[in-house]
């Protein structure tokens, strides 16, 4: 019999985390759901974004620093014309294109897309959870004020054109850990000269994790037997295997 604590459950859950929870509310559900003891996930999703949290329970959460350090894959809407202050559709719009702004062409924005592909310098958004002096800059940004942040190098692997209709394109983005899409989707459209930000965010993969391998919420909480969606240790990819498991859990 489960204790009111949870089930000592050990593996990883690939969540397809619905719009509008963050992710740690998305954790908890799942957690509940599997009745797991332990719990936590491997990258923060925002609220508005939907796609791929890797949720790992038990001893799978050995894991979770190696993940923290994987790639990942997203497909990003970019939305033309206006550029907020948090770079996403969430922000207060600090800037605007003229009124003769009618939307950007696809040969444009494929020249511009491959000023943005291999090593490139980020300057960290001001409304993010990096700290200074022990507080998140998102707190200084509430308060109004822009604290001057040092560029960081990322690489985007692969940045590719999905789809392009004037005001709104498709992109799909295979990037380094700690690369903001905002603020790509951001300085993208400042290289164009429309000023742009991000309005729809889905991950599609983190390291050897794809979405077509995960659950969604509901569908999970429908389940039976929920916890039958776990990846058991013994299943996961080499180099993500903790060390402490034993022959008979591999066999």
């Amino acid at each position: 019999m489960a204790s009111r604590r949870g089930r000592m459950l050990d593996g990883v859950l690939l969540l397809d985390k619905p719009e509008g929870l963050s992710s740690n509310h998305a954790l908890q559900r799942a957690k509940r759901t599997v009745d797991a003891r332990k719990a936590g996930h491997t990258g923060t999703l925002d609220p508005f974004a939907t796609g791929l949290l890797i949720c790992c329970f038990g001893r799978a959460t050995k894991i979770s620093a190696h993940m923290l350090e994987a790639d990942k894959v997203y497909e990003a809407t970019l939305a033309f014309g206006e550029e907020t202050d948090s770079g996403d559709l969430t922000g207060n719009i600090v800037a605007r294109t003229g009124g003769d702004f009618v939307g950007v062409a696809a040969m444009e924005l494929e020249a511009v897309l491959g000023e943005f592909r291999g090593e490139i310098q980020q300057i960290p958004p001001m409304v993010s959870a990096l700290k200074r002096d022990g507080r998140p800059l998102y707190e200084y940004a509430r308060q109004g004020i822009e604290l001057e942040r040092p560029a960081r190098t990322v690489t985007i692997h692969a940045l590719d054109l999905l789809a392009c209709e004037g005001i709104h394109a498709r992109v799909r983005v295979h990037c380094s850990k700690g690369t903001y899409v905002r603020t790509l989707a951001q300085d993208i459209g400042r290289r164009l000269g429309c000023r742009a930000h991000l309005s729809a965010l889905r991950r599609t993969a983190v390291g050897p994790f794809s979405i077509e391998q995960a659950v969604g919420l509901e569908a999970l909480q429908a389940m039976a037997a929920p916890e039958q969606a776990l990846l058991p240790l013994h299943a996961l990819p080499d180099g993500l295997r903790p060390t402490d498991i034993s022959t008979k859990e591999i066999l």
